[in-house]
């Protein structure tokens, strides 16, 4: 007969030390929202159901995200993890209980495996990595011991055991009123008996401080824009600098050919569509539209894909007008759209040598390169 396994998954955190405005596990991660990406990784055959904590002013969002998972409620957690955890166990049904931290979206299915094979073999499962730094105990900041490191682990989750123990526990410390734990280990040291160790992975890591979910993958995209002289003004728009011309640049919006490229290069790193899926010519309202206000649109598009510009580089052919004393300028008008400082901006103008349309002077053309993280 099966062993059934339930994942519970505790998400009832306010992301406080993260410093967001919401929940960290509803922020999104690699162009995913964390909370979704770690149900994924509990979302195979071997786990029967699962159980997700939440508090009760992110329940209908979470609800809503874990529809998603045909075989997962949610529950109202309470005010400590430990009352989380306490109210999810009480709805399980499964032999095997996984208790998971949300905030560690990377664990893999072969920790998972491991956690379950040794609550089978040993009562119980503590994912754990051999401590790798030096550990110390200090008070009023000074360092008063140095255990050995040899004899020092680091706990992870997810920690598996039978239902009927963890639940005892949990029981049991309720009614004693004993519930400062930090992890569910320790609650089954005081109450069934000595955890069993079994190896995590050190990408298995929590997400706790902003820093954490930083990316290190990089994204790149090229963005080229053209216009033609024409318009009956007496200056163009780059960056939404407003610069001296014997005429305007034709197009549908305010003609801002660097803005365009600029736009193009971050929606092509971030694997969207181009600009002119977005902000169609022939849509009305798009007409002589703001393009720094685009691009601020532009911007929230990679954002909620996970991505922020980490530098950008463009390079402006244009015979005409001489744009030297306005780099300056754009650099800074392009870095506050950008979020970014204006030392990760870089401009460059020149001519076309006489050659072409741009080196007759009947246009601009605008390349621009983007790098997203």
């Amino acid at each position: 007969m099966k062993t059934s396994v339930c994942a519970v998954i505790c998400a009832g955190g306010k992301g406080l030390r993260a410093g967001f405005q919401q929940n960290k596990l509803l922020v999104s991660l690699q162009g995913e929202r964390v909370l979704k990406k770690t149900l994924s990784a509990f979302d195979f055959p071997l786990i029967d159901e699962i159980v997700v904590s939440a508090a009760q002013e992110d329940f209908a969002e979470i609800s809503a995200l874990c529809a998603a998972f045909p075989r997962t409620s949610v529950v109202v957690g309470g005010a400590t993890r430990s009352e989380s955890v306490y109210n999810a166990l009480k709805t399980v049904q499964s032999d095997i209980v996984l208790i998971h931290d949300g905030a560690r979206p990377f664990v893999t299915r072969t920790v998972i495996e491991r956690c379950v094979q040794s609550v089978k073999a040993y009562g119980s499962g503590i994912c754990a990595v051999p401590a790798s730094d030096t550990v110390a105990v200090v008070k009023d900041g000074y360092i008063v011991n140095v255990p050995n490191r040899d004899s020092l682990t680091m706990i992870q989750t997810p920690q598996g055991f039978y239902k009927e123990n963890i639940l005892y526990a949990y029981t049991r410390a309720f009614e004693n009123g004993e519930v400062c734990f930090t992890d569910d280990s320790s609650l089954f040291a005081v109450y069934c008996g000595k955890p069993r160790l079994c190896a995590g992975e050190r990408e298995n890591v929590k997400l706790t401080y902003a820093q954490d979910f930083a990316s290190n993958t990089a994204r790149c995209g090229h963005g080229v824009d053209t216009h033609a002289f024409g318009k009956l003004q007496d200056y163009i728009l780059l960056a939404g600098v407003k610069i001296p011309s014997e005429s305007g640049l034709i197009a549908h919006s305010d003609g801002d050919v660097l803005t365009h490229a600029v736009m193009d290069a971050l929606l092509s790193a971030a694997g969207l569509r181009d600009i002119g899926f977005y902000f169609p010519d022939s849509d009305k309202k798009w007409k002589n539209a703001n393009s720094m206000e685009m691009l601020a649109t532009v911007v929230s598009l990679i954002a909620d894909k996970g991505y922020a510009v980490k530098n950008i580089s463009v390079s402006i052919q244009a015979e005409k007008p001489r744009l030297a004393n306005h780099i300056e300028a754009m650099k800074t008008s392009l870095a506050g759209a950008l979020r970014i400082d204006p030392t990760a901006v870089g401009i460059t103008a020149g001519t076309n040598e006489g050659l072409g349309y741009v080196g007759e002077g009947k246009g601009i053309i605008v390349h621009a390169y983007v790098l997203l993280q």
